[in-house]
């Protein structure tokens, strides 16, 4: 079955960096479009990222658009999301998906 596991995620202080990842497996992940969502406290799910199976194409909610950016390795079965310039409002539960399908999630906490 289609398993995803996110890693990455931690405390960082304001304009900090985390690059999170994210380990596929049970499904052929270089035929999959991948997304990564996230979760604030309190929030429902937003939208994030999302990339073509190849990579070639990747697309940006306009609140990372400049400072985030999704990439993917298929020879390793694996989703990243570099992440520069963090801010409090970042603050979240990141998950990578497939379809409706998540990981578990990394919490990303921004906070001085």
């Amino acid at each position: 079955q289609v398993q995803l596991v996110e890693s990455g995620g931690g405390l960082v202080q304001p304009g900090g960096s985390l690059k999170l990842s994210c380990a596929a497996s049970g499904f052929t992940f270089s035929s999959s479009w991948m997304t990564w969502v996230r979760q604030a406290p309190g929030k429902g799910l937003e939208w994030v990222s999302g990339i073509s199976t190849g990579g070639s194409s990747t697309n940006y909610a306009n609140s990372v658009k400049g400072r985030f950016t999704i990439s993917r390795d298929n020879a390793k079965n694996t989703l990243y999301l570099q992440m520069n310039d963090l801010k409090p409002e970042d603050t979240a539960v990141y998950y990578c998906a497939k379809s409706d399908i998540r990981g578990p999630g990394t919490q990303v906490t921004v906070s001085s």
